[in-house]
């Protein structure tokens, strides 16, 4: 009798543990740079700009409970400098030369501290973080806000940033013998898609 209770009490410990290993389960997603879109919009003395990202690379791995975001563990997230492009040739020689893309090929981000997670369903939460930006071989810390969206298989990463050029010590890109100046302040918007 104490054999088929102590089966029963052993098989319902081990079924309680498996469950419980099933609740929270840790998960990697990788940039799907097709889905993704990445802006820099900018001002300068004859008109406004704006370079997209064609080539952005990344790794994000999160912890998810019962299908919902509840921890962030890492993310590592880049741009291939020279796959900025305006539709404008001049403009993307000046882009690279003043972010000196022989010597820096990537812009990059990874993530220092998830400040605060809220989720508001299971599929959205505003997450604010602080972490390191790199530009030109320039690291600085900064605070990041996302808005996550959370669908089977896939995360997307929105929101944008302003940042000032002459902080990363990049000097704005000038044309035309310097008569076209570009504004220090520019605009980054990010839709990242993240996927299994």
């Amino acid at each position: 009798m104490n054999t088929t209770k102590n089966f029963w009490i052993a098989l319902g410990s081990f079924l309680v543990m498996i469950f419980s290993a099933n609740v929270t389960m840790a998960q990697s997603y990788t940039v799907n740079s097709k889905a993704s879109d990445l802006k820099v919009e900018g001002t300068s003395n004859i008109h406004d700009w704006e370079i997209t990202a064609k080539d952005l690379q990344g790794t994000l791995k999160v912890e998810m409970e019962d299908g919902q975001l509840v921890k962030i563990n890492s993310l590592d997230f880049a741009v291939v400098a020279e796959s900025l492009e305006s539709g404008k040739g001049g403009m993307d020689k000046n882009t690279y030369k003043a972010l000196d893309t022989k010597k820096h090929k990537m812009i990059t981000y990874k993530l220092e501290k998830v400040n605060n997670l809220d989720c508001t369903s299971k599929s959205d939460c505003k997450i604010t973080t602080s972490g390191y930006l790199t530009i030109a071989g320039t690291k600085k810390p900064v605070d990041m806000v996302f808005d996550a969206k959370v669908s089977d298989g896939k995360i997307v990463l929105s929101g944008s940033k302003k940042l000032n050029m002459t902080h990363f010590k990049v000097d704005p890109p000038t044309a035309m013998f310097g008569t076209i100046t570009t504004g220090d302040e520019v605009t980054i918007k990010f839709k990242t898609a993240f996927s299994k």
